[in-house]
């Protein structure tokens, strides 16, 4: 059912429950991962003209931290890819180019509570991406919780 499964992270605390489920569901029908980080163009052009390219540098570093939390909950090879842009186009793009089945993330992202809803990031996701879209909220405790039974 599922070949491909992209794993969107921003390294934020809420995603790393949308790491495990994404695992777990590659791990169960033996699926090729890959782990996605979008340094966010909006968040470079924003900065003083002066701290631009410190802020790329920090996002880009930010980037490594990010995608190395998914490749340690699996044991599977993990492709991992780092785009800059505006995250959720930059998501679906993604998306398309490597012709997933799937892409799985969390509900609440660096923004946190200051965004409604699911997250204005996933939520454009969801309209956008033109794959399933699973999005995993964090838990009100932050507890890990069993994942998927059976």
């Amino acid at each position: 059912m599922f070949d491909t499964i992209v794993i969107a992270t921003d390294g934020s605390a809420s995603v790393r429950r949308a790491i495990r489920v994404a695992v777990d569901l590659a791990e169960r029908f033996d699926a090729d991962v890959h782990a996605l980080y979008v340094v966010d163009a909006g968040d470079v052009e924003t900065a003083p003209e002066r701290l631009r390219d410190e802020m790329r540098e920090a996002l880009h570093e930010r980037s490594e931290e990010a995608l190395a939390d998914v490749q340690s909950e699996t044991t599977r090879d993990v492709t991992v890819a780092v785009r800059e842009g505006r995250p959720a186009a930059e998501i679906a793009n993604y998306a398309r180019e490597i012709d997933t089945d799937l892409v799985a993330m969390g509900t609440r992202g660096r923004h946190g509570e200051n965004r409604f809803l699911i997250g204005s990031v996933a939520e454009r996701v969801v309209r956008t991406c033109p794959v399933p879209v699973l999005t995993v909220r964090q838990l009100e405790n932050g507890s890990a919780d069993t994942l998927l039974e059976g």
